[in-house]
């Protein structure tokens, strides 16, 4: 059956799968997708007009789900703690994912508006993956994303405003880990429902950013 054409806002969710996530910070994730699934597979307005993938990286990444309407998958895969992490391989895979998925989007006739990237980690990068990340977030690439990063654990805050090109959060430590990633996705599914209730007065799709997630310190974006 062929999908209808219309204005679509794709979302992806780029977590830390190094082994430093095992435990509860990969329990919080977890526990979390469902709820997301739910909240937003549901909303028959929101899950018409945004698609969501989760991919997830260590030493190396893969797409756990791909880029789907919620409303039509049975269920969000899990993350699974493992290896190093390596943002390159993050970085590499998500411009080749929104490259295939903006692709097949348009060739389905719908109007495309720009991905948004919710990135996710704990720990320092033990790779250079500064040209992967050029690649992606270099403006004269049509596709290049708005990115979001959140960090807690060991990395750096100056690390994830590198990442960031829209906002970086991190976390303050008055709370737990877990406590603080169940915030994550519940502003997470927020800005999903947010951006696709709520476009601009010309009628485009656009991301709706978190002001204040609890837990969290917002700072601006660096990119370098």
């Amino acid at each position: 059956m062929t999908e209808m054409a219309q204005q679509v806002l794709p979302f992806y969710l780029v977590c830390d799968e190094s082994g430093s996530m095992s435990g509860a910070p990969v329990q919080a994730i977890n526990d979390s997708l469902p709820k997301l699934h739910a909240e937003i597979g549901s909303n028959p307005v929101v899950a018409d007009k945004t698609r969501f993938c989760l991919i997830g990286f260590e030493s190396d990444a893969q797409v756990l789900l791909p880029l789907s309407d919620l409303s039509a998958v049975t269920s969000i895969p899990g993350l699974n703690a493992r290896g190093g992490t390596n943002y390159g391989k993050a970085f590499d895979l998500l411009y080749n994912t929104i490259s295939t998925d903006v692709a097949a989007l348009k060739a389905a006739g719908n109007t495309v508006y720009r991905p948004a990237v919710f990135f996710l980690s704990d720990g320092q990068p033990g790779d250079n993956w500064s040209a992967a990340y050029q690649r992606l977030t270099d403006p004269s690439w049509s596709l290049h994303p708005n990115v979001l990063a959140f960090g807690f654990g060991s990395v750096h805050a100056a690390t994830l405003q590198q990442v960031a090109t829209v906002r970086a959060y991190l976390a303050d430590g008055s709370m737990g880990p877990d406590a603080a990633l169940r915030e994550f996705a519940a502003s997470l599914i927020q800005s999903i429902v947010n951006s696709g209730s709520k476009p601009t007065q010309g009628g485009a799709l656009t991301l709706q950013v978190p002001e204040n997630v609890p837990g969290f310190t917002a700072l601006p974006a660096d990119p370098v």
